[in-house]
């Protein structure tokens, strides 16, 4: 380009950017880039209780709902959202109890539409008909691909008949909620009430005055355990006493479950009446699981036999459970009011990795499980809110795509399992709903065969 000719073209640039002629003037607004401003910092909006139980129901029912088992709809034994195919096929026969009761209040909160959680219940429940069962109930695991026995150990690869009783306990709820519904929902209902009532309930006392846990195809009785209380297993005794056809006598839960009366304790802890003999001599109560496992359904309220009022029994278990940490005799890190609960959940190894635990005051390893302080809110509702709130305001590390992860310990650089289990996210999605609502508590309470089996059993409810 001439040395002119580039003149020329500054000039005209020059010229057209300056000029006031009409129709070449400029516009009179910048055409540089805008320099942005500071952003203001975001205000969080303080949730109140119940906005704040409506969260946690929504994001725990997701371990129900969009992690379930592919093929079956059943629920997964664990999920690691880091890990996702770590044992994806596994189903948890009482967690999929669980997970039924937790359908229906997504179902009532409107977390799903009733025709897709009746949808999904029927794909269960078709799941359960077609799986393995032993004299009626079903094994610990069963692989989701196709209902076949995942063996739990070497000699408990058959019935297990404590996890078919969380199992009956959410088929019972199924069948009261569905029953006056179309024909879809009916057809549904029967069929949840056809499998737990052909547990031969009878059966597991081979002849004598007790419940026995387990058998297996292989090993027969041979790992002999009975059902003693006190402990998670209430609610079988309740089972298989409603049973129509597969009952057992009054002997045999006397016996069994109350060891003629030697259930009862009078001891205290923290001045709270411990009220019965918690497995394991616990002074200070088992893990909280023992609270909430067999009182999905069965409501403690009120509840009690010639030997145990099982409404205080629940609290007392709960409000001891508090107490201990409150008082924090170990001195762990942010163990207080707002920061408690101890119940059976993964835990931290001592070298850190992860592992399993059934915390409890006789066996606290600075490890607190969400699910125990949120299950326990029908009990304690107060101090429960105190601990969610807590969790809450620790979300950024505690609550991940399925609800508050399983544990975590503040006392080990706030060390976090980011992991779930079944049994552990169901108590809370349903315990919530009992303390709001009652839901489970009144599908189950008003069967038919559960009144008759208390009846049977001399229960006052």
């Amino acid at each position: 380009m001439s040395r002119a000719l580039g003149f020329v073209l500054v000039f005209l640039v020059f010229a057209s950017c300056s000029s006031d002629d009409a129709g070449g003037g400029g516009i009179g607004v910048s055409e540089l880039p805008e320099v942005p401003e500071e952003n203001e910092p975001e205000i969080e909006v303080e949730l109140t209780d119940e906005e704040l139980l409506d969260l946690t129901q929504k994001e725990t029912f997701k371990y129900f709902w969009d992690f379930a088992q592919t093929e079956s709809g059943a629920a997964r034994e664990r999920y690691h959202p880091q890990d996702p195919l770590n044992d994806p096929n596994t189903v948890t026969v009482g967690g999929t109890g669980f997970g039924l009761m937790g359908i229906l209040v997504a179902m009532e909160r409107g977390l799903v539409s009733r025709s897709e959680g009746v949808e999904r219940l029927e794909k269960i429940i078709s799941f359960l008909e077609g799986a393995d069962r032993f004299h009626g109930a079903w094994p610990h695991w069963l692989d989701g691909r196709n209902g076949n026995t995942l063996p739990f150990s070497e000699k408990d690869n058959g019935a297990d008949l404590v996890e078919t009783s969380f199992l009956a306990q959410g088929l019972i709820c199924v069948k009261e909620y569905l029953k006056e519904g179309n024909s879809k929902e009916q057809a549904v209902a029967q069929k949840a009430d056809e499998l737990w009532k052909a547990v031969e309930w009878d059966w597991f006392t081979q002849n004598k005055n007790t419940l026995y846990w387990h058998w297996s195809p292989d090993f027969g009785f041979d790992t002999g355990l009975e059902l003693k209380g006190y402990n998670e297993v209430l609610i079988t005794y309740v089972m298989a006493a409603a049973s129509p056809d597969f009952s057992i006598a009054k002997e045999v839960y006397e016996n069994g479950w109350a060891s003629n009366g030697a259930i009862a304790n009078g001891a205290s802890a923290y001045d709270i009446p411990v009220i019965v003999n918690h497995a394991g001599s616990s002074s200070k109560g088992g893990p909280l699981f023992w609270a909430h496992y067999s009182y999905m359904g069965l409501d403690p309220s009120n509840l009690a036999d010639a030997f145990v009022n099982y409404g205080d029994a629940t609290l007392n278990h709960v409000k001891v459970n508090y107490a201990y940490c409150v008082d924090n005799p170990k001195n762990y890190k942010d163990y207080g009011k707002d920061c408690w609960g101890l119940t059976a959940s993964y835990s931290r190894n001592a070298d850190g990795n992860l592992g399993y635990n059934a915390h409890s005051p006789s066996n606290d390893t600075g490890v607190i499980s969400p699910t125990a302080a949120l299950s326990s809110m029908p009990y304690t509702p107060e101090e429960s809110m105190r601990a969610l709130r807590y969790f809450y305001s620790n979300k950024e590390q505690l609550l991940g795509p399925a609800g508050f992860y399983d544990a975590f310990s503040p006392q080990y650089n706030f060390w976090v399992a980011d992991a779930y289990l079944a049994i552990d996210q169901g108590p809370i999605l349903v315990m919530i709903e009992n303390h709001r609502s009652g839901l489970l508590w009144r599908l189950f309470m008003q069967n038919e065969d559960v009144r008759r089996g208390l009846d049977r059993l001399g229960f006052t409810y």
